[in-house]
């Protein structure tokens, strides 16, 4: 699905470029100017589930945007598998702890092919890095109670990605973004799963971006 996701984000500009045709060349289109600041909600998929996220930004230039984001999302040891029992309920076989992410995150997005293609897609690179905290809860107790013994642990976070925003609308925001994380925790790690110790945690994200410019 993410790959999917990703090949059809890099196809599209391709199939813009040049988009004027044989003949003689148009005077070129003026820029659209988007507003400076955006604000948001992330909807955020991965292998280990679902997450929820904000974000702010504020632009600096046609190319440049600066921004922070902060998101939770959960985490999930990579050799841990869920079970179904006859009568329908869900296991995993030696988990020990749930382990939630809360990264909060500072960086740059970089548009890409501006003179290119048109402004209805705006691709970008993105690159983020900021402290995390990793929180933990016990995997036999009931899950919103399980939040009475919670454990929190400081990380240092951060990702790389590539996306785009859509649309003409001067108002509402629309976006996709892929992207990998990477979180190292400052302890000597987690259980998870028993026996096992993480203290590297993240992966690839998708994330949906829903906002509003002024």
């Amino acid at each position: 699905m993410i790959k999917f996701l990703l090949f059809v984000i890099l196809i599209i500009p391709l199939l813009n470029v040049n988009g004027q045709g044989i003949g003689e060349l148009a005077p070129a289109k003026p820029p659209d100017i988007f507003p400076n600041n955006a604000i948001g909600v992330d909807i955020i998929f991965s292998e280990s589930g679902f997450g929820l996220g904000a974000f702010y930004r504020r632009q600096f230039s046609q190319e440049l945007t600066g921004f922070t984001d902060f998101s939770i999302s959960e985490a999930k040891d990579p050799q841990e598998f869920t079970y179904v029992d006859y009568f329908g309920n869900t296991y995993t076989a030696g988990k020990l702890n749930r382990a939630f992410l809360l990264p909060l995150n500072f960086g740059l997005q970089y548009r890409l092919f501006e003179n290119d293609i048109y402004d209805n897609l705006r691709p970008y690179i993105n690159i983020g890095i900021g402290p995390a905290i990793v929180l933990t809860t016990p995997y036999d107790r009931e899950f919103f109670n399980s939040f009475h013994a919670a454990k929190a642990y400081p990380a240092l976070g951060g990702y790389v990605g590539f996306g785009a925003n859509f649309g003409l609308d001067k108002k509402n925001l629309v976006g996709i973004n892929i992207r990998y994380y990477e979180i190292h925790m400052f302890n000597k790690g987690i259980e998870i799963l028993q026996n096992r110790i993480e203290n590297d945690l993240g992966g690839f994200f998708l994330t949906i971006n829903i906002g509003t410019m002024y």
